[in-house]
């Protein structure tokens, strides 16, 4: 088997596209992609998140990259594997300019206190049980200081620093983690499975959620190797993605 490109090569540039994702689901369906190919947007003005949500992001201000892996050497079974890599990776680079309180809340999202600083959004690609490709969207908030109403819960790296930074370089930054973090995923997957649960958000805490229309309180115990969030309440649950709604009052 080919040795695979680092992630980061090559690095695609776009002035403007609706949705990265799309951009780069389009080259593998077109069988144009190969793993590594990082697709950056200085405007993105159809951003996709969890849910069926937008993400919304100012020209020129912040991350929007999305990135073609493939899973070679991952089991089909575990594709949350390539979720837990992302966020881990985020989670260090805003480390690395953010001293405090920077966790990843379940399943993907980056949160600084009780404000989201970035998202992600993997989308698979797959060939009746073969796992071909992955498509990882990442929005990260870096410049932007002024968030619509219906973001109020954001935050930035400005923000929080009082410090502008160049998101190219940033994004650049990132690939590196990603390609460090990737290796460590194919040789010693373990390893980044503890990483992502020893920087959960609120892990062990109680927590409020939201399932349909009923809203509860649970002790928030553990993330299993299926991508479930285990809970205790009056029994333990475990909840897929998409299942249930996490509320969280932002301060």
């Amino acid at each position: 088997m080919p040795a695979l490109n680092p992630i980061g090569k090559p690095f695609i540039e776009l002035l403007t596209v609706e949705s990265t994702n799309n951009y780069a689901m389009g080259l593998v369906r077109a069988g144009m992609a190969q793993h590594g190919a990082v697709v950056f947007a200085h405007e993105q003005t159809k951003g996709k998140g969890q849910r069926n949500k937008k993400w919304l992001s100012a020209k020129d201000l912040n991350i929007a990259m999305s990135i073609v892996l493939k899973p070679n050497h991952l089991p089909p079974a575990e594709p949350f594997l390539i979720s837990m890599m992302v966020a881990v990776a985020v989670q260090e680079l805003l480390s690395q300019h953010i001293n405090d309180c920077i966790r990843i809340k379940w399943p993907n999202d980056i949160y600084w206190r009780d404000r989201k600083a970035a998202g992600i959004l993997i989308e698979n690609i797959w060939q009746g049980q073969d796992w071909k490709f992955s498509v990882v969207g990442i929005g990260i908030n870096v410049n932007q200081v002024e968030f619509a109403s219906l973001e109020t819960k954001a935050v930035s790296i400005r923000q929080i620093t009082g410090r502008e930074f160049n998101c190219v370089v940033l994004a650049k930054n990132l690939c590196e983690l990603l390609e460090n973090k990737h290796q460590l995923l194919l040789s010693n997957s373990s390893r980044v499975v503890d990483q992502y649960k020893a920087n959960l958000y609120k892990l062990q805490e109680p927590i409020q959620l939201k399932k349909d229309q009923l809203l509860f309180e649970a002790k928030f115990k553990d993330v299993n190797s299926k991508g479930q969030m285990v809970v205790q309440h009056e029994i333990e649950e475990k909840f897929d993605v998409g299942d249930i709604e996490w509320i969280i009052n932002a301060g």
